[in-house]
């Protein structure tokens, strides 16, 4: 018996019935929230690079939206640039996450995920992390600011240590406290796939530091983490520092705000005498003061592979300042080619002695003082002084 092919007509006819029908079952309040985002940047964007012409509709992805009563956005339908999957600020939520995760099982050609805040919380995670597990082609994901808190970094963690292909993480502004901590330290200790980790923004105090020292020391995967923006402190710090101490991969660590104090600073010093590996490191604004600063410097003065060192927005003065150059001056085996002392007050003692170090290592770059705002010259209209030809007669 002969099989009739569907006219292109006719399957375009039945994917704009489903279309219609997702719409309908999302109900109103789907629709305002379609509306909302409908001009965003985003949508102009892809707009101005397909144009409405090129747009493609998805079968799987409206019977999944009309399941799960969800809104259809247009972007979740247009093709996908370089297998990227891109529905950061939609507010999905974990009824939206259903959707997302059916379109990941059916298109395996998407290696970059971004669901970067849509309030997907512990229930969306799990649904993702299922699907994550067995993906074998996403790369990168970034689930940042959807409120995940400890559940959800459990689900995700204990998906992705069995996964071998994700190698970027994008956990940032989830909530994330020393009970999350645990989830992640096990999960480093598990992979060893995933070069980049993003923690930042999130919650992780002493006592996660006091757990994520170990397993960094142990980890043989990460090339940059990022956990700033956090608060580890006084023995979580130290902690932290002799995981750093004991890591032979790490190549870019940014602790920045975190108050790593003097007593974090002269860990970290320890670290890079014994570390030779890591290259970029940011410790900007961790309370450090002149005394903090020359135990840090005791690194320096043999550390060889650092390369980049942030310390701005730390109080440690001239004196600090002074310190931790000398050292760097001191150390002929020195690799560094930034030192950044932004936001720091520094005397002409120093500045004279920046000149000095300057002209034996022209390669390296010092960023020093405060910067001032730049006031405009001219004066406003009123304040203008009148020209003869204005003045009252």
């Amino acid at each position: 018996m002969a099989v009739r092919m569907k006219d292109p007509r006719e399957r375009a006819g039945e994917e704009e019935e489903l279309q219609e029908e997702a719409m309908a079952a999302a109900g109103p309040l789907a629709e305002v929230r379609e509306a909302g985002n409908s001009d965003s940047d985003s949508d102009q964007e892809l707009e101005g690079i397909y144009g409405h012409r090129e747009r493609t509709k998805n079968p799987v992805c409206l019977r999944s939206c009309q399941t799960h009563s969800i809104m259809p956005a247009s972007c979740f339908f247009r093709q996908r640039i370089a297998g990227e999957l891109n529905l950061r600020h939609r507010g999905l939520g974990p009824q939206g996450a259903q959707a997302v995760a059916s379109t990941l099982t059916a298109n395996p050609s998407i290696k970059r995920l971004d669901l970067r805040d849509n309030g997907l919380c512990r229930t969306g995670a799990e649904v993702l992390a299922a699907v994550l597990r067995k993906s074998s082609s996403i790369c990168e994901v970034d689930l940042s600011e959807n409120q995940l808190g400890a559940a959800g970094a459990q689900a995700l963690c204990a998906a992705l240590a069995e996964n071998q292909t994700v190698q970027k993480i994008q956990l940032a502004g989830n909530c994330l406290e020393e009970q999350a901590a645990q989830h992640l330290a096990t999960f480093l200790l598990a992979h060893t796939r995933v070069k980049s980790l993003d923690l930042s923004y999130n919650q992780l105090n002493d006592l996660a530091g006091e757990i994520l020292g170990p397993a960094l020391a142990e980890n043989s995967g990460l090339t940059e983490l990022n956990i700033s923006w956090n608060h580890l402190r006084g023995s979580g710090a130290t902690a932290f520092a002799k995981g750093l101490e004991a890591n032979i991969f790490l190549k870019v660590l940014d602790i920045s705000y975190n108050g790593f104090g003097d007593s974090g600073a002269s860990a970290v010093g320890e670290a890079l005498k014994a570390n030779n590996v890591l290259e970029e490191l940011n410790l900007s604004n961790n309370r450090i003061s002149a005394v903090g600063a020359l135990r840090l410097g005791l690194g320096l003065r043999v550390n060889q592979t650092l390369r980049i060192l942030v310390v701005s927005r730390n109080p440690m003065k001239s004196e600090g300042c002074f310190g931790l150059l000398k050292s760097v001056r001191d150390n002929q085996a020195s690799a560094l080619e930034l030192l950044d002392f932004s936001d720091i007050q520094v005397n002409k003692e120093f500045d004279d002695f920046a000149s000095s170090v300057k002209a034996i290592l022209p390669g390296l770059c010092l960023k020093t003082g405060i910067p001032r705002p730049e006031y405009k010259k001219e004066l406003l209209t009123v304040f203008k002084p009148l020209s003869p030809t204005s003045t009252t007669k």
